[in-house]
């Protein structure tokens, strides 16, 4: 029987807080840590039968630990995002046949968002969660020139990304020997010419970079209790 695996990134520097929390991730918010809502929603919605914790160094694993779901193997991160992914993968049991990705520090994801996610990646094998572009979007060229891009094919990609096991460890694989550098997992699947399915997400889904954003998540959370 074919299984499905969480990866919760938790790894990152966190350096554009300025300092202002110790770990963004481990930070309060509405009386618990980040990390915590987004293992929370995961554990709701059902959807998973193993989890790869990645930390980033070992008071931050002990810290993690108390928070997360069972079952789960806590694998260390490396120096870029794309490296602990990495990481993460090489720790997954050969039956897992799914891979949720998920950066902690968007604390908001819902679990029938979750839920939704995981059927689509049973037929397409690869989804993000997404929201469309509201901003009128400019492109700045060489000659200084500015190009309007057509807002309505723009997409800002958010996290869970979720791919079928084979598909996410083949374009990592490529990523590695090209030694690229990616920002987020569906720009790895994009190196294969695989189609990823966009699931639109209605609610915002923010992730914390900036002190204020802390304020901002609060607020949010206030208004969905």
């Amino acid at each position: 029987m074919s299984r499905t695996a969480v990866i919760l990134l938790a790894a990152g520097s966190g350096q554009r807080m300025q300092g202002s929390v110790a770990d963004k991730v481990l930070a309060p918010l509405a009386g618990r840590p980040v990390f915590a809502h987004s293992a929370a929603a995961f554990i709701t919605s059902g959807i998973a039968d193993y989890y790869v914790v990645v930390y980033r160094d070992q008071r931050q694993m002990m810290e993690l630990s108390c928070y997360a779901p069972t079952p789960s193997v806590l694998v260390q991160g490396g120096r870029e995002r794309q490296d602990s992914v990495m990481n993460a993968l090489a720790a997954l049991p050969g039956d897992i046949a799914h891979v949720f990705i998920h950066d902690c520090a968007r604390p908001l994801v819902r679990p029938e968002q979750l839920v939704a996610l995981h059927k689509i990646v049973r037929r397409e094998n690869a989804v993000v969660l997404a929201h469309r572009v509201v901003d009128t979007i400019k492109q700045h060229r060489d000659d200084a020139r500015l190009r309007t891009l057509n807002r309505s094919r723009l997409w800002a990609m958010e996290t869970p990304q979720v791919f079928s096991r084979d598909l996410i460890v083949r374009a990592y694989a490529r990523v590695h020997a090209r030694r690229l550098a990616i920002t987020d997992d569906a720009s790895a699947v994009e190196l294969l010419g695989h189609p990823i399915a966009l699931l639109e997400n209605s609610h915002p889904n923010p992730k914390l970079t900036t002190p204020a954003d802390l304020a901002y998540l609060e607020f949010l959370l206030s208004q969905s209790a």
